[in-house]
């Protein structure tokens, strides 16, 4: 892969920080291929030098002639819709390839060269992938989070499939058979969600004002000064504390306020028709019941179930590099004439009328036998991690 000189990604070195400034400002700062082919050899080459630690923002955008906080609102799925419907479709493998890689790369940063992500504004999809790999992810009051994939006919991918099941939200239950519902409530719903909520669920480590934020940044390029050998250690992580807001009120959050709810209807359920007559259950009088029903009844069903069997492998899997082979497995297959990808984002981002028309309709209608379609292996055409075609993680 040849690197890519792109305006739309700012690297810089500030001390020995590596600053990843993410600059698409009129996309919501939307992740391209030419980003993703900038980022790579650019966090390589910190990766092997005497870089102590990797700080992703976002450049802000302006509306109503204000500035208004983002990190990043995806990946640019209107740009590979576009490609999917030409002759030339590279791009459906090319830009899906590279963004796992590349989320393989991050995943797998030395530990004593942590990346923090500072997620004021808007962080979606893509954005996700970019970030919650990383050791630390830091909240603001300004910070709205999802994985909306399953409403454009996609997956909840960039290693959904590996950090999902395994929320630490979890991790104190001593009955291991208990399967909590945050994870699939998350990646079936697209729910969005505050800074309260990523903290409570652990999905964000730190939460800090952002008037707060540029003096975290000086604090945090001061403590990277000195040694650079990786027995000095980790130099963010006592300025990330001490700049951290331990104020939020976490039983206010509405995963906290609904988790009775959550667990019921999305934990100890093996399919989605399950899950929907779980939160039939509930009654008319269910606030949560109903505005989730109407909620999933607006997903790609074919999408919602491959998500959910996607879980469920991806919680099995004893590496991420195994979690994103199988999600690109998956996503080539939404790329396939026909899927509701295509559809989706037709209804979302190209006439935007709202209206999908999904193929399947109906959650009885996806099969099976359809569901395992999108695990087929791909032959020469898998992922590959290590450099090695034929390698499986």
């Amino acid at each position: 892969m040849a690197q890519s000189f792109t305006t739309q990604l700012l690297p810089s070195l500030s001390s020995k920080i590596g600053i990843i400034q993410l600059n698409n400002p009129a996309s919501l700062n939307a992740l391209t291929l030419e980003m993703i082919r900038s980022m790579t050899p650019t966090l390589h080459a910190w990766q092997t030098s005497g870089v102590r630690a990797t700080l992703m923002v976002g450049t802000p955008y302006e509306k109503n002639g204000k500035s208004k906080p983002t990190f990043c609102a995806g990946g640019d799925v209107k740009a590979i819709y576009l490609a999917g419907i030409s002759e030339d479709k590279a791009l459906t493998a090319d830009f899906f390839r590279e963004e796992y890689q590349l989320n393989y790369q991050i995943a797998t940063q030395p530990p004593h060269m942590p990346q923090v992500s500072i997620w004021d504004g808007v962080v979606m999809g893509g954005g996700v992938g970019l970030s919650v790999h990383g050791k630390y992810r830091v909240a603001t009051e300004n910070t709205l989070f999802a994985m909306p994939e399953c409403k454009i006919g996609l997956i909840p991918d960039v290693g959904g499939t590996w950090w999902i099941p395994r929320l630490k939200l979890y991790n104190h239950w001593q009955n291991k058979s208990v399967v909590g519902g945050v994870g699939n409530y998350l990646a079936l719903t697209g729910a969005r969600l505050k800074a309260d909520d990523l903290i409570y669920a652990g999905i964000a480590t730190h939460y800090i004002k952002s008037n707060q934020l540029e003096e975290m940044k000086r604090a945090l390029i001061d403590a990277s000064k000195g040694d650079n050998t990786p027995k000095f250690g980790d130099c963010a992580a006592s300025v990330l504390t001490s700049f951290h807001d331990d104020s939020i009120d976490l039983d206010a959050s509405f995963l906290s306020q609904n988790r009775t709810d959550i667990d019921y209807a999305f934990g100890g359920n093996d399919s989605m028709e399950e899950i929907v007559a779980s939160l039939e259950s509930m009654g008319s009088d269910s606030e949560f019941g109903q505005s989730t029903l109407k909620t999933l009844k607006q997903m790609s069903p074919t999408s919602l179930k491959v998500t959910l069997e996607g879980l469920k492998r991806g919680s099995k899997v004893k590496h991420i590099g195994e979690a994103l082979q199988m999600e690109y497995r998956m996503q080539q297959a939404f790329m396939r004439e026909g899927s509701d990808f295509y559809e989706g984002v037709r209804a979302a981002l190209v006439d935007k009328d709202g209206n999908p028309k999904w193929s399947p309709a109906k959650l009885e209608e996806v099969t099976e036998a359809i569901v395992e379609s999108y695990f087929e292996e791909l032959g020469d055409r898998e992922l590959c991690l290590t450099g090695k075609k034929s390698s499986k993680l």
